[in-house]
């Protein structure tokens, strides 16, 4: 297929997505980034948020919870954390994880306190899109 690329998203779970893709937007660590065929090589940390898949059936959303992508000029691989297909079930398990999130930044203290808080901010906004 020309202007497609393999896309796989798999947690440790199991494997969310194996499927042919225009485009993959990508919450990345540094920024949103989207990789497409002819994708310069790159691998980068993911952050919470939605991850959109562009594929020959349409557009498909997933929620992440953080992992690494892995983009090559023909494939795009996401190893998320977590991983969720967008909807109720997806909802209820972000929303846990942003509770758990909360009490451990209670009890943190600086750096730690402020990293956990930015998570929390990252679900928080994840769950926003989900409603």
């Amino acid at each position: 297929m020309a202007d497609m690329m393999q896309f796989d998203l798999v947690s440790p779970e199991r494997k969310l997505a194996s499927v042919q893709a225009r485009a993959v937007q990508i919450p990345a660590a540094s920024g949103d980034l989207t990789a497409m065929p002819d994708h310069a090589p790159l691998i980068t940390t993911l952050r919470p948020g939605v991850l959109v898949v562009d594929g020959a059936d349409g557009e498909t959303r997933f929620a992440v919870t953080g992992g690494f992508a892995e983009i090559t000029p023909t494939a795009t691989s996401v190893l998320a954390e977590r991983a969720y297909p967008m909807g109720p079930e997806g909802r209820d398990a972000l929303q846990a994880l942003l509770d758990e999130t909360r009490a451990k930044a209670a009890s943190a203290e600086g750096n730690d306190r402020d990293a956990l808080n930015k998570t929390a901010d990252d679900l928080a906004q994840t769950i926003s899109t989900m409603a």
